[in-house]
């Protein structure tokens, strides 16, 4: 095969591949119906989202990456009453629930964090993804307000510190509500939660 006819096969499936992904919009709203909580909107992507729709998962342009933190910091809505953790027994158990937001899910029931399908939590849990950082003991962190600021920032909003960070918006997005983020956040930082089991027994 000579050089002219690779590059010209090279070039077809370099304008398929274009044609392929200008047209990606149009197949999902062609192929996707809603039912029950799964609707159309979920095709709609925010402006964060389209900048950050790219191989590099990246925002090129520093302005407008700068424009989307700020707002997506600006997100953030903090406990009214100033407490951050709730109970850690229920936050274990919205941890390892994979329900809520399907099409198939009873839109009274709350939702689940399937925090286990990214992190390694517990230390007993032998089913975990790796998709993001193991969270083990991360209560060693303490509990500084600036401690407890953060964690809540990154759940509520991860897109505030890693700007096209995969892991869901559970506040911003309303997945949990306050009180169960306020269970996540003391299955992460309690001293006696299973998370912390080993800084219990140091």
């Amino acid at each position: 095969m000579n050089i002219l006819k690779v590059l010209s096969l090279g070039i077809a499936a370099g304008l398929a591949l274009a044609a392929h992904a200008d047209n990606t919009e149009a197949v999902l709203r062609e192929s996707m119906k809603p039912k029950n909580q799964a609707r159309m909107d979920r095709i709609e992507q925010n402006a964060l989202q389209t900048a950050c729709s790219n191989a590099a998962d990246t925002v090129a342009n520093d302005k407008q990456a700068r424009q989307l933190r700020e707002a997506a910091q600006a997100s953030v809505r903090y406990p009214a009453n100033g407490k951050y953790l709730g109970d850690w027994r229920r936050g274990q158990m919205i941890a390892a629930d994979g329900t809520g937001l399907q099409w198939s899910d009873d839109p009274k029931a709350a939702n689940g964090g399937n925090c286990y399908a990214c992190h390694q939590l517990d230390k007993q849990e032998m089913a975990y993804g790796t998709v993001g950082p193991s969270l083990l003991n991360y209560g060693q962190r303490g509990q500084s307000e600036a401690m407890l600021k953060y964690t809540w920032a990154k759940i509520w909003n991860p897109n505030a510190y890693v700007l096209c960070s995969h892991m869901p918006r559970f506040g911003d997005a309303g997945i949990l509500t306050e009180q169960q983020l306020k269970d996540v956040m003391a299955l992460l930082m309690d001293p006696t939660s299973p998370v912390n089991a080993e800084l219990v027994h140091e």
